[in-house]
């Protein structure tokens, strides 16, 4: 109840997982959800980051693990100004798997999975299991990087296209996402 009313109160955001591979999303209430700070600020305050900040150079590595995949849910939240939905997340529905993909986009009928990694590479284990549940071959992965489109397959063999886009086209996932998939057709 008390983080309910923190979220009535816009402080935070429930965000809540799903289990399923095609639309429509629905949200497993059931799931333990991730608590999203509204603000980035509040949130480097609460977890006690900002005395952090004088110790890099560079503040691209200081974000890199701590903050990237809550600027890309700020990005997310920001772009969407006609359904105001909260973006939810995918894991596996086996017990005692740790398969997670960070947001699942709904475009041109496809389930998107989108994983937000730190640096330029990365296993993607996860998204790979989404993608061998799925009837389709299309990721997203926002990361330290160039925009790319990578041609891979996951551990089981199945073939699928990542396209790669660098953390400030956030704000365009869904524009980048309708891109890609009527590239990949």
């Amino acid at each position: 109840e008390a983080l309910r009313t923190l979220e009535q109160a816009m402080l935070v955001t429930l965000l809540y997982p799903t289990t399923t591979f095609e639309p429509p999303l629905r949200p497993d209430i059931k799931k333990s959800p991730k608590l999203q700070f509204f603000d980035t600020g509040l949130m480097n305050f609460r977890a006690g980051l900002q005395s952090y900040f004088y110790k890099f150079d560079d503040l691209h590595n200081f974000h890199r693990g701590l903050v990237a995949e809550h600027i890309v849910y700020q990005e997310i939240i920001a772009s969407d100004l006609h359904t105001n939905r909260k973006p939810l997340f995918w894991v596996r529905e086996e017990r005692r798997s740790s398969a997670e993909v960070d947001y699942l986009l709904n475009i041109d009928s496809f389930l998107i999975p989108v994983e937000v990694k730190s640096g330029a590479t990365g296993r993607l284990r996860s998204l790979q299991q989404f993608i061998d549940g799925t009837n389709h071959r299309f990721a997203i992965r926002l990361y330290a990087g160039p925009l790319k489109i990578d041609d891979l397959r996951t551990v089981k063999g199945k073939s699928y296209r990542l396209l790669n886009l660098p953390y400030y086209l956030a704000g365009k996932l869904n524009d980048y996402g309708h891109w890609f998939i009527n590239l990949g057709r």
